[in-house]
């Protein structure tokens, strides 16, 4: 933020929650200035200049929501770490609200959701001011074969701030981590079914935490599949991300993945926030996943690995087993999921079913497949009673190759604290399993391309994977802010 926005520049550009708090106790910044100054941003960067399209929408009571919590911090001090905090939410994350929930399709350009997600009441609850919506892959990226990654038809294409228009931002929480990166807002939350979280996290030079799926409820977001979905944290720093992960988390009734949850989450997880968490840790690494990086990135992993070791962390080389590539499961899934979140909206809404999705976007192609809808086509032919044998064995395959034969064995039988991946290629492996990741920056490419490391182990395991994350954050510090013009 220039001088000439806000008065406190200096302070903001990557500011973090905890310096935010510090000034707005100290009478040196106000959440109503905080939220003014990144709308100017937002109007700067994201629909001037570069114009990286990452935020779709801004919600028209952010700056009363702003101005109250600073009232209710003169008379009764913050609710918490979150209090006045800025938030995007996903486009894909119901707001009972003046703000629409599409997931990027014109199709649902006109949908309101009849009340907030689990999500939007935690952040409420907790005294963060919901910016916005983020732009995002359309349908989660579950439309088409060939989709760009932060392309919708509804809010066009996402670009990421370290070169807009030649590196590739991810996908499919595109605009949650690009807005993140380029300092348009303090936190945001994604969504991951495979790698949504991680992949953008990765090519944002961002911290992304994709967790245990149940941590964080699901009800009230547009789904992809059932037995994969989960919100999570997108920050600049483990840190923030930290903090945002104990405000989401929680049982809710509504969602019976969050049952098994009760008492194994934290509401507090910067409790795992150790500077030399790495000493003594024993971390596995998949060498044969290197050969997917390239002569560029190679070099970034290379001193990643030195960095673990010498923060103390012995490496040890395993052999890891692919996750199954096909679809199947999210396939099938996807109909029956899908179905019963478009059957509660408004009748005003075109759309109450795949069925009519796929209709909908059959009357305009020009603008509604630009890229196809192969994947909503093949979903809609299953029966979406999900009893059709190959689903079956293809759920029962993933859960064994991904948690009996894969993580699960891998961390018992190396005696392993945790796997280390390049950029994002275990994210696969981990979301079949429901298991938690976390993505850290490891570094820029000659041509300033970012790239992450994660760090992945077994359920609900995230408070080790905090400690892992943010040790080596602190001893590497590879983020630094995109330059835009």
């Amino acid at each position: 933020m220039s001088k000439a926005e806000t008065g406190k520049a200096i302070f903001l550009e990557e500011a973090t929650v905890e310096t935010l708090q510090r000034m707005m106790d100290d009478g040196d910044l106000t959440s109503f200035e905080l939220v003014m100054g990144y709308l100017e941003r937002i109007a700067a960067y994201d629909k001037s200049g570069p114009r990286l399209n990452s935020v779709l929408e801004i919600n028209p009571d952010a700056l009363h929501i702003a101005e109250a919590m600073d009232r209710e911090r003169a008379r009764k001090g913050p609710r918490g770490p979150l209090h006045g905090i800025p938030v995007l939410l996903k486009d894909n994350i119901d707001t009972g609200d003046k703000m629409h929930t599409s997931a990027g399709s014109l199709a649902l350009a006109g949908s309101y959701a009849p009340e907030d997600s689990f999500v939007a009441r935690r952040l409420r609850e907790e005294g963060a001011v919901i910016l916005g919506k983020a732009n995002m892959t359309e349908w989660a990226n579950f439309m088409t074969d060939n989709m760009p990654n932060g392309y919708s038809s509804r809010g066009g294409q996402v670009l990421n701030p370290y070169g807009p228009g030649k590196h590739d931002v991810g996908g499919s929480s595109s605009g949650s981590a690009a807005a993140v990166a380029a300092n348009l807002v303090t936190l945001a939350v994604g969504t991951e079914t495979s790698g949504s979280i991680l992949n953008p996290a990765s090519a944002n030079s961002i911290v992304g935490i994709k967790p245990t799926v149940g941590l964080i409820s699901r009800s009230g977001i547009i789904p992809i599949a059932h037995s994969q979905d989960t919100a999570g944290p997108l920050a600049r720093t483990v840190t923030d991300a930290a903090i945002l992960l104990g405000a989401l988390v929680g049982v809710d009734a509504r969602d019976p993945a969050t049952w098994s949850s009760e008492g194994r989450y934290f509401r507090d997880y910067t409790q795992f926030l150790h500077p030399d968490g790495l000493k003594g840790s024993r971390l596995g690494i998949p060498r044969s996943t290197f050969e997917k990086l390239g002569d560029d990135r190679l070099p970034l992993m290379d001193a990643a690995l030195e960095a673990l070791k010498d923060a103390g962390a012995e490496l040890v080389d395993i052999e890891m087993p692919e996750a199954p590539k096909d679809i199947t499961v999210l396939t099938y899934e996807f109909k029956s999921d899908l179905n019963a979140y478009l059957r509660r909206l408004d009748p005003s809404v075109p759309i109450h079913s795949l069925k009519e999705l796929i209709e909908f976007n059959e009357k305009d192609p020009e603008r509604m497949l630009k890229y196809g809808q192969t994947l909503l086509v093949a979903s809609e032919k299953t029966s979406g009673t999900l009893t059709e044998p190959e689903y079956i064995t293809a759920r029962a395959r993933d859960l064994y190759m991904s948690r009996t034969f894969g993580i699960d064995r891998i961390l018992s039988t190396y005696r392993l604290d945790a796997i280390v991946f390049p950029h994002v290629f275990g994210a696969a492996i981990a979301a079949k399993a429901g298991y938690p990741s976390i993505t850290v920056p490891a570094g820029y490419t000659q041509a300033g391309r970012p790239m992450g490391i994660t760090f992945t182990a077994g359920a609900y395991s995230e408070p080790i994977l905090i400690r892992l994350a943010y040790a080596f954050e602190q001893v590497t510090k590879h983020r630094r802010p995109p330059k835009l013009e």
